[in-house]
């Protein structure tokens, strides 16, 4: 007797796949470091081929501690790949520009470690950061107001343009505290700028200067009333955006050329180990 055929296996009915399949989104291939670590230490805002550029955007001191100095140098590093950006302005939101380097910053760099290796790794950020503002393809302009102070002054003098508020106050104080003018290689840079004898005058003597005689001097370019202080900006960039790009990135190179040259004797990569040596003796009493 032949045997029945088996019943066919029940075959389970398959999971219907869906037809359309959520594709994720990534980031575009160019995000820029600042955008993607949302610095605190400065705040930036592009306009067209001009990127503004703030310090202190959340009320601290207006110092230069170093999270400004890394946030800084990561934008400026981003910007070799970003040749829309022609145009950058450095103000800030804080009461002064700046009061200069963030001393107790210093004090604690040097307590952590006395052999003042993490204090040169901070002044040497700023001799990186001056260079790099010095050597950015865009035109730097600086928009100063209230104190500028020490490392304020020197990083404002690395900038291409600076104008500032008539009522602005400048000075160059390391001396009168002990320590020697050694913030970003910045000695010969503003010696270039505004010539030997009158740093000299302004270095030893520590005086606080106004904004009519950084002008004389040729530290700044202009100077107006605070609320007017702006349309000086605007009366830079509106013109110089409708110049051609090659011709502003090479004008700015042969200028820092021979600005360089000027600076054929510089010595401004002692300059962290000098800051670093001097606090150290003064911490030895």
């Amino acid at each position: 007797m032949t045997e029945p055929a088996p019943s066919p296996v029940p075959v389970s009915t398959p999971v219907p796949v869906p037809t359309s399949v959520p594709v994720p989104t990534y980031p575009p291939s160019y995000v820029p470091s600042y955008a993607r670590s949302a610095p605190k230490a400065i705040r930036v805002e592009q306009d067209g081929p001009v990127l503004h550029v703030r310090l202190n955007p959340w009320g601290q001191e207006d110092t230069l501690d170093a999270a400004v100095l890394d946030d800084l140098l990561a934008l400026l590093d981003d910007l070799h790949e970003r040749p829309d950006v022609r145009i950058l302005t450095l103000s800030s939101l804080g009461t002064d520009f700046c009061l200069g380097a963030d001393r107790n910053e210093y004090q604690e760099a040097l307590t952590a470690d006395p052999s003042g290796v993490g204090l040169r790794r901070i002044a040497d950020k700023a001799q990186r950061l001056c260079q790099a503002l010095e050597n950015t393809h865009a035109v730097t302009i600086a928009r100063l107001h209230g104190r500028v102070i020490g490392a304020g002054l020197a990083l404002a003098s690395f900038c291409d343009l600076r104008a500032g508020a008539d009522t602005s106050r400048f000075r160059m104080p390391e001396v009168g505290i002990g320590l020697p003018p050694a913030w970003g290689g910045a000695m010969g840079r503003l010696v270039s700028e505004a010539g030997t004898s009158r740093i000299r005058e302004l270095m030893l003597t520590c005086d606080v200067f106004d904004a009519d005689t950084a002008h004389r001097i040729g530290l700044l370019h202009r100077t107006s009333p605070l609320g007017q202080l702006d349309k000086v900006i605007d009366s830079w960039t509106r013109p110089l955006v409708r110049r051609s790009p090659e011709a502003l990135v090479l004008t700015k190179r042969m200028l820092a050329g021979f600005a360089r040259a000027d600076r054929t004797a510089d010595v401004s990569l002692l300059d962290s180990h000098l800051l670093a040596a001097s606090l150290h003796q003064h911490a030895r009493g």
